[in-house]
């Protein structure tokens, strides 16, 4: 067949690397940039009879087989948009466009009814791995029309980094679900991210291990429960020499963390559902605080809090204390997309996100293959802990977990996205915990009812002063 079986608009790092990953498994590519220079300049870089480099939309829509597949890699916002009212004048019933961009999901939901009400396909898809990998292989979350889907398997799976479970791409659900998903996954990421750094801050101010120890230290346990491409990434950071003197590069690096806002996104939505993620919350909220930089510089100048060594805190103790955080935040997301999933008719397969997930993406760990074995084996499953596997490691961990929290409180040093992990599990283990008191405080003072242990189905409200024998 004549044509290109798929097109990129936009050249950038990721679109540049995901066309060259299209056409290293054999097939003809079209690419787009709305800028000449950067189309020329990539054709000049990678160009051979098997891609076809414009800027022109009339000519990059025309170079495509039909019914067409055109993948978009610009920046989330009004350029998606921007490009959809460009092409919508060029494209046929069946034709096909997906957003690859870290969109919110509810513009992709709007832009969805827009390409419908023009009579083309609309898939929003996250993407995952970096530019390497949308180069060599990077997990891919399409969500959407399910025929659309089908149609862009063929292209999309050849693509696709590939675990033992087979290529990391899968259809997420109907609507916005392939980006709410990739939202997910970068909140899930950020909690991992905070809770490894507050791990190393254990390990650097409370068990003062110089960088080397600590790199060797990260490395030893991405040999184990723990592997994960983070931790194998934060041993290498942390051995990463300074190119512009002596010492770890990691030790000139100011103490400010960026963000994107896609774990504002996870945060947000959360609250909108009504579904607890203190984890992610807490890795949020800490990269807020870590922006304050000049706040916090004055408030340590006054108060010049005095930091304890963790005597008796080994790193296996820490590793354990890694490892139970890490799957509280990992459960938080799961009943997050499980939530979305019935509130906004996703019809998410969970065992699918998490084989996914197995490879590719940022969030990549050994202990997925559990998660996907444990979601496609119980479906209806509540939340991770409760799967038998899961729950023997977590009552291992328990006291270190504890130890290691209730230390590093002692010591004088932050870790609030780990006592955050800790204390949800708390809460989850509680059958009766504060919130009778909060609602008889709300009947006495509002009126708003309350239910009694003895008849939970029967609202009733009682006259909480005039009972009061105080």
């Amino acid at each position: 067949m004549n044509g290109c079986a798929i097109g990129v608009i936009g050249l950038g790092v990721m679109g540049a690397a995901l066309a060259r990953n299209f056409h290293s498994r054999g097939l003809r590519v079209a690419g787009f940039n709305w800028e000449p220079e950067g189309a020329a300049s990539f054709a000049a870089q990678w160009g051979d009879d098997r891609f076809e480099i414009t800027s022109d939309y009339a000519a990059f829509v025309a170079s495509l087989q039909t019914p067409r597949r055109i993948v978009v890699m610009v920046t989330a916002g009004p350029a998606v948009d921007a490009v959809l009212e460009a092409l919508a004048p060029h494209l046929a019933s069946a034709d096909i466009v997906v957003d690859g961009g870290n969109s919110r999901f509810t513009d992709t939901e709007r832009r969805d009814g827009w390409c419908r009400s023009r009579g083309f396909h609309f898939v929003g898809m996250g993407v995952s791995g970096g530019e390497e990998g949308a180069l060599l292989g990077p997990a891919m979350m399409p969500g959407g029309d399910r025929e659309a889907w089908l149609r862009l398997q063929p292209v999309l799976e050849p693509a696709a980094a590939v675990s033992d479970s087979g290529p990391c791409v899968g259809w997420c659900g109907k609507g916005g679900a392939g980006h709410f998903v990739k939202t997910v996954h970068n909140g899930i990421e950020y909690g991992d991210m905070q809770l490894i750094a507050e791990t190393w801050l254990l390990l650097r101010d409370g068990l003062g291990l110089d960088v080397r120890q600590q790199a060797q230290v990260f490395a030893a346990w991405n040999r184990g429960p723990l592997a994960s491409y983070l931790v194998e990434l934060t041993s290498q950071v942390l051995d990463a020499r300074d190119p512009a003197g002596q010492g770890a590069l990691v030790a000139q690096v100011l103490d400010v963390a960026g963000s994107k806002g896609t774990g504002k996104w996870t945060v947000e939505a959360a609250l909108n559902l009504g579904v607890p993620i203190p984890t992610i919350t807490a890795a949020v909220e800490a990269r807020s605080l870590s922006a304050q930089r000049s706040v916090r510089a004055q408030v340590h100048a006054r108060y010049a809090p005095a930091v304890a060594m963790l005597t008796d805190v080994t790193p296996d103790e820490l590793a354990l204390a890694l490892f139970a955080s890490r799957l509280m935040g990992w459960t938080q997301g799961f009943m997050l997309l499980q939530a979305a999933s019935q509130a906004h008719g996703f019809a998410t397969d969970l065992a699918v996100v998490a084989r996914i997930w197995k490879a590719g993406c940022i969030i990549r760990a050994a202990w997925l293959d559990r998660v996907w074995q444990a979601l496609r084996d119980q479906p209806d499953l509540p939340a991770l802990p409760l799967d038998a596997g899961f729950q023997a490691e977590l009552q291992a961990a328990l006291p270190a977990w504890r130890k290691v929290v209730a230390r590093a409180v002692e010591a004088g040093i932050a870790v609030p996205a780990m006592a955050a992990s800790l204390t949800y599990f708390q809460g989850l283990t509680s059958v009766r915990g504060p919130a009778a008191l909060i609602q008889a405080q709300r009947d006495a003072f509002g009126a708003h009812t309350y239910r009694r242990t003895d008849a939970p189905d029967v609202a009733v409200h009682s006259r909480w002063l005039e009972l009061a024998k105080v």
